[in-house]
């Protein structure tokens, strides 16, 4: 665990007061009408949680209230395929100890269209420079390998850093290269928030895990759902698939 001196946010909260109706969306979603405020104790800190628990709309208004472009990107990505963001980022209070040297939100589902817009923002503006910064033609790397270079190439030290599902286009190795790279930037200064559902990526030693199925509970590794589900697969897949397959539905 990290001293607050090594953090960049150190607290998200809701401003509750102003909310008008938390009937409505997203603020009737659970967790979003229980959350008061998080503070942040680690340089990583993980968000768990099912399908449809409000990970990515918690996380996308984050990015948003940081200033960052909700289909992922710097501060200084203006596009937008499709506005499909809630404004729950207009109602979270994030509360900073320092400045970050630079910010910027991956996104895993809208990957695409960001590099697309480095792509048009080299060819129709003459920003050639980006190919330097982005490690050269995102589109022409594999989807995974695309997501390496750009964090070696674009990732500082002293940045703030949030990730949405980046497993997603990541193999096993991936991971692990992803993970060796999120360490060397927490050891140069930066923090990364990072929604997954990846065994791989919780497991980071140095990391904190909070259960958005439970308010944000922190949580070990080795009792979250995520370890739990695959041990007991791949432990006893055989058995396992029986039970998924084979068995009578009563």
């Amino acid at each position: 665990m990290n001293f607050d001196s090594d953090l960049i946010v150190k607290k998200i909260s809701l401003k509750r007061e102003e909310v008008q109706d938390f009937n409505k969306y997203p603020f009737n979603i659970e967790l979003v009408k229980n959350f008061k405020e998080l503070n942040f104790k680690s340089q990583v800190t993980f968000f768990i949680g099912e399908n449809g628990v409000g990970k990515s709309t918690f996380i996308e208004a984050l990015a948003v209230a940081l200033g960052l472009p909700n289909e992922g990107g710097t501060q200084n990505f203006l596009y937008s395929t499709k506005n499909t963001t809630s404004n729950l980022a207009d109602y979270l209070k994030v509360e900073t100890f320092r400045k970050a040297k630079t910010k910027f939100f991956l996104r895993a589902e809208s990957f695409y269209n960001f590099s697309t817009e480095v792509q048009r923002l080299v060819e129709e503006d003459g920003y050639g420079a980006l190919y330097r910064s982005y490690g050269g033609n995102l589109h022409h790397c594999s989807h995974g390998e695309s997501f390496i270079q750009l964090v070696k190439n674009r990732f500082t030290d002293h940045g703030f850093y949030i990730l949405d599902e980046p497993e997603a286009a990541l193999s096993p190795q991936g991971q692990f290269t992803l993970l060796c790279l999120i360490d060397e930037l927490v050891k140069a200064g930066s923090q990364f928030i990072i929604a997954t559902h990846s065994p791989i990526l919780i497991s980071y030693r140095n990391g904190i895990i909070l259960d958005l199925n439970n308010n944000f509970k922190e949580t070990n590794y080795q009792d979250t759902e995520i370890y739990n589900l695959y041990k007991m697969y791949l432990n006893n897949y055989e058995s396992m698939q029986h039970k998924l397959f084979d068995d009578e539905i009563e």
